[in-house]
């Protein structure tokens, strides 16, 4: 057993607690009282060899794929490789063999193709919470836009975020995303997030047009997020793994204490705990 793992097998759930690992870009572990979510996990150097040097990873992964043993549920926003990364979730899914992945209905023949049953893939619906069996957590799906909020009718909404209330926490992962014409008010009819581990990496032309890369929110749109919709903290993400793709945390930084100053927010490092416990 790996250390990392060794070390979330031991770490103990008190009430209104969860427990974060960061595994990298925008990748966590989450641990409540009755088990433990894998949610966009990348944790190969897939994407650099898929599309060249320029996708080179800045570090090592802080947990082999194959040694995700306990994973209950493994969660996906979209089928990004750096979100859907299939030299991770194969060895995933063979190694937590009860595990079920939540995903959008864009993401399901690429399991399928990855050797992982139909019948361990969920395709929740949007905005409407749903109860995931053996737990006691409720899990409503928020579209994202990357950087349109995309819809087909047999699909569904491409881009997924998760809102998952456990424990008496209420953590908001959004995968990919920018705000879009609706979002804001969107958040506003859901539950407060306690937590919210948004992509921070910014967007600008060159590196859209040199790499490809789909952007995500500026420093000062994740500052006004959190302040106006009062999240207790921010978890700025996406922002780690690639540094060609990652803007300097000074700039996140300073977007918070110009528009937020008293916000509270935390930067995970790759195989770091944060242990939040939700105050009175």
């Amino acid at each position: 057993m790996s250390d990392l793992i060794a070390h979330m097998q031991r770490t103990q759930i008190i009430p209104n607690s969860l427990a974060i690992w960061g595994l990298g870009q925008i990748g966590v572990a989450v641990k409540g009282p009755e088990g433990i979510l894998y949610i966009d996990p990348c944790l190969s150097d897939v994407v650099r060899e898929q599309f060249g040097d320029w996708w080179q990873r800045a570090y090592d992964p802080p947990l082999l794929p194959e040694e995700i043993t306990n994973a209950d549920y493994y969660l996906i926003t979209h089928e990004h490789l750096d979100h859907l990364d299939p030299l991770t979730v194969g060895p995933a899914a063979l190694a937590s063999p009860e595990a079920r992945f939540i995903a959008p209905g864009w993401c399901v023949d690429l399991l399928v193709g990855l050797g992982i049953e139909s019948r361990r893939v969920i395709v929740p619906p949007v905005l409407e919470p749903i109860h995931l069996a053996g737990t006691s957590l409720t899990l409503t799906i928020i579209p994202s836009a990357h950087y349109d909020k995309e819809f087909d009718a047999e699909k569904g909404y491409r881009w997924f975020g998760y809102l998952i209330e456990w424990n008496g926490v209420t953590f908001y992962h959004a995968g990919d995303t920018i705000i879009y014409p609706d979002y804001i008010e969107t958040l506003k009819m859901l539950p407060t997030p306690d937590l919210a581990l948004m992509p921070v990496n910014g967007r600008d032309y060159y590196r859209e047009t040199d790499a490809g890369a789909v952007g995500n929110l500026l420093p000062v749109e994740a500052a006004r997020l959190a302040r106006d919709l009062g999240w207790d903290t921010l978890i700025p993400g996406h922002n780690d793994l690639y540094p060609n793709n990652a803007i300097p945390n000074a700039q996140i930084v300073a977007a918070l204490e110009t528009v937020a100053p008293r916000q509270k927010y935390k930067f995970l490092q790759p195989g770091e705990l944060y242990y939040y416990v939700k105050g009175a």
